[in-house]
Formats: structure tokens, C-alpha cells, sequence
């Protein structure tokens, strides 16, 4: 059993899968078809990605906008924010944004659909993330808006940020062009 909850966006869960634990250790199901379809995360996820960051890596906001993920995001070792923000246009939540702490320890996972842009900042020493996706990633479609634009107003955690160069040049989501950005469908 998995417990889901929604979270301040429409479709974007935070997921608590059962843990069993006692003096060796814990067992845990990182994901399970049925189980996440009776939760209501009715996705078929297609690749896997593995993620080793140091303290202060900010990875994002990325999303893919022809060939829109899905991603179900955990950490397997360290602590993590993980961000989704709806960049849907149209959405009544558009520019509202979502945040987690993911950890080893609490073993939340984070789903964000299609029309999300998702990124996250590593707090601990260093932090082994990986997620599921729907789609396969294209770098050719690979989008993104400014992990810091003050418009959206992301409560990041106060530590010193490392950024990629392709990172560090993304744009405010009001500067995005409107067509390259994805549409809220009701």
C-alpha cells in the first residue's frame, strides 16, 4: 500500500510508499504499476534517470514541451527540495509552484505530469536522486525557466547554489515564449 496525497497543484502527489523495517534493515517497493493505479497514477513510465549531486546543486527548471514527462522522483541517499511548477498556459494555477523535501530517510517520492517544470536543490553532503519518466528525453525538446525567477517566487532552502551554464541562462517563465510552453487542457 502507498499513502498519496495531493499537494497545492492539480495532479502533483507526494507519495509515501509502505516501508518495512526491523534490525537488518528496510524493504520498500520503489513503485508498482497496480499499485500507483489504484492511487490514481495511471502513467506507463518508459526510462529511468540517476542523478549524484554535491550540497548546493540546483538542477532545473527543465521540462520537455513535444514530448512531455511525467516524473516520479525519490532519492535514494541524502536529502533533496524537489520543485515542480505549473507552466501550463491557461492553468488556473500557472506560475504556482510545489516543493518536497525528498530524503533517504522519509522516502517520499514526488509525482509531477506532464506540463510541469521540475527541478530540485541537493541539502545534503551529497544526494543520489532518480526518476521515472514517461517519455524519453530528447535534447533537441529540452526546455527550461530561471530556478530563480522572482515572478514564480520558489522558497528555496538558503545555501550556496551550483548551477550549470545552461542552467544559470534560462529565462524568467514571463519571458518564455507562450509557444513554447505547454497548454492546460481541462
Amino acid at each position: 500500500m502507498i499513502r498519496c496525497e495531493p499537494t497545492e497543484l492539480d495532479g502533483v502527489y507526494t507519495i509515501t510508499p509502505r516501508v518495512l523495517a526491523d534490525e537488518r534493515g528496510f524493504f520498500m517497493e520503489t513503485y508498482n504499476l497496480q499499485k500507483y493505479r489504484s492511487a490514481g497514477i495511471d502513467r506507463t513510465f518508459v526510462q529511468d534517470n540517476y542523478s549524484h549531486s554535491c550540497r548546493g546543486t540546483v538542477r532545473g527548471l527543465h521540462y520537455q514541451l513535444h514530448s512531455p514527462q511525467a516524473k516520479l522522483v525519490s532519492v535514494v541517499w541524502g536529502e533533496i527540495y524537489d520543485v515542480a511548477v505549473d507552466i501550463r498556459v491557461g492553468s488556473p494555477t500557472f506560475g504556482g509552484w510545489v516543493g518536497q523535501v525528498l530524503s533517504e530517510k522519509n522516502r517520499c517520492q514526488l509525482y509531477i505530469p506532464e506540463g510541469f517544470a521540475h527541478g530540485f536543490c541537493v541539502l545534503s553532503e551529497q544526494a543520489d536522486v532518480m526518476y521515472k519518466c514517461t517519455d524519453f528525453y530528447d535534447k533537441d525538446d529540452d526546455y527550461g525557466i530561471l530556478w530563480s525567477d522572482p515572478s514564480v517566487g520558489i522558497e528555496w532552502p538558503n545555501i550556496q547554489t551550483i548551477l550549470s551554464e545552461k542552467d544559470r541562462l534560462l529565462l524568467p517563465l514571463a519571458d518564455v515564449p507562450r509557444d513554447r510552453l505547454p497548454v492546460y487542457r481541462d
